[in-house]
């Protein structure tokens, strides 16, 4: 007698993964010493001015601070050519915020509730977003202010999804 091999094929959630265990943390944004030390290990020395250039596009995001610092150490730009074409397409940036681009136009909710967050003049409060608030803090795209209200997490996110 012959098994007859069969395969089984689990249906998945593919927006839950089984290895997702532990305990989630939020990294906190770099403030501007912290940038001036990651300088070092980069080979460049900038003035307090670069560093608030930078700082003023990307805020202190981390993952944004150190793909700036890490193209730049590698000659593919400088700051000024970073700052210039942050926003364009084949900017430094274009794949982070494709992806960014790609989530929101998949979640047309998402995409309204940000819209309403960087094309307004005054930050929204906490209560006006709902649960879209919990969403787009956790892609990092807003964050909550000292007054507890919502802004753009930096800069280059308002500029770049502004004109989107």
């Amino acid at each position: 007698m012959r098994l007859k091999r069969q395969e089984v094929y689990i249906s998945l959630k593919i927006n839950q993964s089984p290895f997702n265990v532990g305990t989630a943390f939020e990294l906190p944004e770099f403030n501007q010493a912290q940038v001036q030390s990651l300088l070092g290990p980069h080979k460049l020395s900038w003035t307090e001015a670069q560093i608030e250039q930078l700082m003023g596009l990307v805020g202190g995001h981390p993952y944004l601070v150190r793909l700036a610092l890490y193209k730049i150490a590698r000659s593919e730009l400088n700051l000024a050519q970073l700052l210039k074409t942050a926003t364009n397409e084949k900017g430094p940036y274009a794949d982070h915020l494709h992806r960014h681009l790609n989530t929101l136009q998949q979640h047309p909710e998402l995409a309204k509730e940000f819209k309403n967050v960087i094309t307004t003049s005054e930050a929204l409060s906490v209560s006006e977003l709902g649960q879209s608030l919990f969403k787009l803090s956790g892609m990092g795209l807003i964050k909550i202010n000292e007054e507890n209200n919502v802004i753009a997490s930096c800069e280059l996110y308002r500029r770049y999804f502004k004109t989107r």
